[in-house]
């Protein structure tokens, strides 16, 4: 049993991933159908954004009033819907609208589940359900791509990615079950209960946001998870940017190379679940912002051939890689389980304030001072995600 859910659960995340990439590989089409200038697919990705954030603050009310399955079927129904809805928008603002649920039911199953994960399930497990995100974020684009060279058009990529959501919505609903049973053997932590009543929800009330900044250690945490969406977020956004102005490589080849981030990525954190069966979450942490690091430098090195750019954005994924799901999974070691879901919230907060205001910040940077900056900008997020990750263990270890 503890099997089946655990298959439902990785389904659950390369669903997660499947939408993420849609709008960026669509928008070129979208805009021009749409009458919308370029610039106006911001408008979108930062209302997906905000309503993330709201949905990810009301985490821990709604998973202890709900449970973690009944909140996962929720949202993933929630953005099949908006997907749907995506595909027969007529215009910019029914885009913008079915912006909200999108965001919504994302924040949702982000927190639920990662929270879930980290409460049940080993360490590796949250490192390969994460790498299945990246295999979602790459596939999403396929699909679209699909649609569109044959003619189909981008509102029926919209529709397959919401068809998988829609199927995928019934397939945790059939395994609503599962969720209350307990995980026993060795794909789980500590045996437990996921649901409202089971789990003692009525013995604690929702900590909110001043709760959670409230208990030692947990500024520290959610700051390192800011920095690290800082860093990934402006990769993705400023990295075949800063091969085209900083290195002179043509735009046709920044635009390829840069997947060499992604790929270390997904590729690290498969890599990642097998390291977890011997380093702790903390050293796999250090290891990561060591990568970091290393890629870092790497990059403002003259090395031949943008060989340096091209290694520095590899290995910068690499470092990636084991950060974001070993933060989450250390919180509940950290800070108890009866707090993780509130802090697990408050963390997707920050990660989606870290990735939709730190990459516009960069762009500032690089039109009015210089894009030669652009490791130097990751370092200083470097810095003071490892200030702070040493500082949480001085707290909490």
């Amino acid at each position: 049993m503890a099997s089946l859910l655990l298959a439902v659960i990785y389904l659950s995340f390369i669903s997660l991933g499947l939408p993420d990439a849609l709008l960026g590989a669509a928008w070129p089409t979208m805009s021009q159908d749409l009458g919308a200038p370029v610039s106006w697919a911001g408008g979108i990705s930062m209302t997906i954004s905000a309503a993330t954030i709201c949905s990810a603050l009301m985490s821990d009310r709604m998973t202890m009033r709900f449970g973690a399955g009944r909140v996962t079927a929720a949202s993933v129904s929630l953005t099949a819907a908006a997907l749907m809805g995506f595909s027969f928008a007529p215009n910019y603002w029914t885009l913008v609208a079915l912006a909200v649920p999108y965001g919504l039911g994302a924040g949702g199953v982000d927190a639920a589940l990662n929270n879930y994960v980290a409460i049940h399930y080993e360490s590796r497990h949250m490192s390969w359900l994460h790498c299945m995100w990246g295999v979602g974020a790459l596939t999403g684009p396929y699909v679209m791509g699909y649609a569109l060279s044959g003619g189909q058009g981008w509102p029926w990529g919209y529709r397959y990615i919401g068809f998988i959501q829609i199927a995928l919505t019934a397939v945790i609903v059939v395994s609503l079950p599962l969720w209350k049973a307990r995980v026993a053997g060795a794909d789980s932590v500590a045996s437990a209960v996921d649901d409202s009543a089971a789990s003692g929800a009525s013995e604690r009330k929702p900590l909110g946001l001043r709760g959670v900044v409230a208990i030692p250690g947990a500024r520290e945490i959610l700051l390192m998870f800011l920095c690290y969406c800082a860093i990934e977020s402006t990769c993705m956004l400023w990295g075949a940017s800063y091969m085209v102005m900083g290195h002179g490589i043509g735009k046709a080849s920044a635009a390829s190379w840069i997947s060499l981030f992604f790929i270390g990525i997904t590729v690290g954190r498969a890599l990642s679940g097998f390291l977890t069966m011997r380093l702790a979450d903390h050293e796999m942490i250090r290891l990561g912002q060591a990568l970091i690091l290393a890629g870092i430098v790497v990059m403002m090195l003259p090395l031949p051939n943008h060989l340096g750019v091209f290694a520095g954005l590899t290995v910068v994924g690499l470092g990636c890689a084991p950060v974001y799901p070993c933060i989450i999974h250390s919180t509940p070691a950290y800070f108890g389980e009866e707090n993780s879901q509130a802090i697990v919230g408050v963390q997707m907060a920050c990660a989606y304030i870290g990735s939709m205001l730190m990459p516009p910040l960069f762009g500032l940077i690089a039109q009015y001072v210089t894009i030669d900056l652009f490791p130097w900008y990751l370092l200083v997020f470097l810095a003071l995600m490892v200030w702070m990750h040493e500082s949480l263990r001085r707290k909490r270890a």
